[in-house]
C-alpha cells in the first residue's frame, strides 16, 4: 500500500492508521519519499524536518497502540508555510533577514497541530514576508506549478499549494491577507479556505498587515479542509484579536449534515466579473453557478460598488500596516546582521542590515506605506482607504441581507508563467482583484476547484458569507464539490499531468 498512500485523502489516512492497515510512520515516510522525489523540481519546501517528522509519527503510532485517544488528524502529515514560528526549526519568512532563525517558541498554530498529533513534514516556501501573489518573491527561489513547472502556484502561500497538489502533503496550512490562500488554491487545483478574521490564532504568525492576516487550510476536499480548520481555530488569549466565540461547526456541515443547499440564497457578484476574466474562467464559473441551481440553490445578481476599490485601498492599508510591522528587523535583536565590524554605527547597521536582508517588493510596500503614513498625506491616503473598507464592508452586509452568500471566480486568470509579471507590480497585484473585498470586510471566504481554463490549467470558484459562517462556505463548497466530483469521476487533481514525477 505505500506506494498508494501519498494519493490518500486526510480522512482515508485516518482511518487506515486506525483500522491498523498502516501507521503514521508508514504514512510519514511516504510523504517524506515523495518529497524527496519531486521537490528538486518543485522547490515547494524551505526545510524538511524528516527527524522531526517521524519522532512525531512514532509517538502517534505509540499512542494508538496503547489505546489513547487521539486527534482526528493524528498521524496525517501536513506542510506548514513558513511564516508560523516552530521552536527550534528554521522560520524565514521567505526572507534573507532571517535566514537561519531558530525561534525559541511554538506559534499557536504550530502547537495545536503538534497537540493534535499532527505530523508537520516542515516548512513551506512563500513570497518573503508573504508579500506577493506568485512565491517568485522568495529569497531563496520561486515555487513552480505543479501542473505546468513553467507556470506560478500562487501566492504568497505558494509551497504551501504546490505541496498539497504535488501529494507530497494531504494538508498545509497557508496565510491570507489578501488572497494568500484562495488564490493558490485556485491555480493549482484544491481547496484553500480562509477563515473569519480572528477565527485563527495569529500569535506566532510573523505579521505582515495585523488587521488582515489569517491563517486557514489547505487540502485536496473539502472536508479535509474542515477537519483541520477546526483543528487550528479556536480562541487564543495570547491574541487580542482573536474572537471569544466557538468556531462556527465546519466539520459537520462539510459532512453533509448541513449540506442541503435546497433554497439557499446565493447572490453573483457583479463587479468580481467581466473585463480582465479569461474567457475559459467564467465559462468554469458559469458552470458552477449552474450546478448549484440545479441543487435547489436560489441565484441572484448582487451589484456591491465599493469593491470596485479594493485594490487601491488594500495595497494602501496592507503596506501601511507592513511599514510597522517589518520596523522591528534591524539586525540588532536576531536575523541578520551586516556592517557590524566596529566602523559602523547603529543606524549604519540597521540601514545596511535592511538592505541587504530585504527583497525589492517588500522594500517598495514599505516606503509606499511609509510615505501614505507620513505627515500631510495620512488623511489622503490611508485614511480615506480606512473609510473606503467601510464602504466594502457595508456593501457586504447589505448583500447578506438578501442572500446568504455570495459567488465569483476565484481569480480572473488561470496560473500565469513564471517572470510573466515580475517587473510589473500592478499587473502582479491585479491576480487578487476577486479576492481582496472579503479581506477588507473579514469573512471567511473558500476556493474551490470547478474545471480546467486555458492551457488545462485549474479555475476556482471563490465563496463567501457573513463573518462567523464560515459553516455555510463548508456547505456550499461541500455541496458543489459532490455534485463536480460525479461529473468528473474523481478529483480534478486525477486530471493533472505527471505531476513533476509518477504519482
Amino acid at each position: 500500500m505505500g506506494g498508494s498512500l501519498i494519493q490518500l485523502s486526510a480522512t482515508q489516512l485516518v482511518e487506515a492508521m486506525s483500522s491498523g492497515e498502516t501507521s503514521a510512520v508508514d504514512v510519514a515516510t511516504a510523504h517524506l519519499d515523495r518529497i524527496a522525489e519531486v521537490d528538486g523540481t518543485l522547490h515547494a519546501f524551505l526545510h524538511v524536518d524528516r527527524d522531526g517528522a517521524l519522532a512525531a509519527a512514532e509517538s502517534v503510532d505509540a499512542k494508538r497502540k496503547a489505546g489513547e485517544v487521539v486527534g482526528p488528524l493524528a498521524g496525517v502529515p501536513l506542510a506548514l508555510k513558513d511564516v508560523f514560528t516552530t521552536k527550534g526549526v528554521p522560520t524565514t519568512c521567505g526572507s534573507r533577514i532571517l535566514e537561519g532563525w531558530r525561534p525559541p517558541y511554538d506559534a499557536t498554530v504550530t502547537r495545536r497541530l503538534k497537540a493534535a498529533g499532527v505530523v508537520v513534514l516542515g516548512k513551506t516556501n512563500m513570497d518573503e514576508f508573504a508579500m506577493g501573489s506568485s512565491t517568485e518573491n522568495s529569497a531563496f527561489g520561486a515555487t513552480r506549478n505543479p501542473w505546468d513547472i513553467s507556470r506560478i502556484p500562487g501566492g504568497s502561500s505558494g509551497g504551501s499549494s504546490a505541496a498539497v497538489a504535488s501529494f507530497q502533503a494531504p494538508l498545509a496550512i497557508g496565510t491570507d491577507t489578501g488572497g494568500s490562500i484562495r488564490q493558490p488554491a485556485a491555480v493549482t487545483g484544491i481547496v484553500g479556505v480562509k477563515p473569519t478574521y480572528g477565527g485563527v490564532s495569529r500569535y506566532g504568525l510573523v505579521a505582515f498587515s495585523s488587521s488582515l492576516d489569517q491563517g486557514g487550510p489547505f487540502a485536496r476536499n473539502v472536508l479535509d479542509a474542515a477537519l483541520l480548520h477546526e483543528v487550528m481555530a479556536g480562541h487564543d488569549p495570547l491574541d487580542a484579536t482573536s474572537i471569544e466565540a466557538k468556531t462556527p461547526p465546519v466539520v459537520a456541515a462539510a459532512r453533509g449534515a448541513m449540506g442541503d443547499i435546497a433554497g439557499l440564497r446565493i447572490g453573483v457578484v457583479k463587479q468580481l466579473q467581466g473585463d480582465g476574466y479569461q474567457p475559459e474562467v467564467h465559462a468554469r464559473f458559469t458552470e458552477a453557478v449552474a450546478l448549484l441551481e440545479q441543487g435547489g440553490a436560489e441565484i441572484h445578481e448582487i451589484s456591491c460598488p465599493a469593491f470596485d476599490y479594493a485594490l487601491p485601498a488594500y495595497y494602501l492599508i496592507a503596506p501601511s500596516e507592513c511599514s510597522s510591522n517589518l520596523a522591528r528587523f534591524d539586525g540588532m535583536r536576531y536575523g541578520l546582521r551586516e556592517g557590524d565590524d566596529g566602523q559602523n554605527g547603529v543606524e549604519q547597521v540597521m540601514a545596511m542590515t535592511r538592505a541587504a536582508g530585504f527583497g525589492p517588493e517588500v522594500k517598495r510596500r514599505i516606503m509606499l506605506g511609509t510615505y501614505a503614513l507620513s505627515a500631510g498625506y495620512y488623511d489622503a491616503y490611508y485614511g480615506q482607504a480606512q473609510k473606503v473598507r467601510t464602504l466594502i464592508r457595508r456593501d457586504f452586509e447589505a448583500a447578506f441581507e438578501s442572500v446568504d452568500a455570495l459567488i465569483s471566480p476565484t481569480t480572473p486568470t488561470v496560473a500565469f508563467s513564471l517572470g510573466e509579471r515580475v517587473d510589473d507590480p500592478v499587473a502582479m497585484y491585479k491576480a487578487d482583484l476577486a479576492t481582496l473585498p472579503s479581506s477588507l470586510y473579514g469573512g471567511p471566504a473558500m476556493s474551490l476547484p470547478i474545471g480546467l481554463g486555458e492551457a488545462g490549467m485549474p479555475v476556482g470558484i471563490q465563496l463567501m458569507a457573513a463573518v462567523q459562517r464560515d459553516d455555510l462556505v463548508y456547505r456550499v463548497g461541500a455541496a458543489l464539490e459532490a455534485q463536480l466530483l460525479s461529473q468528473w469521476g474523481g478529483q480534478l487533481l486525477d486530471q493533472a499531468p505527471a505531476l513533476a514525477g509518477a504519482r
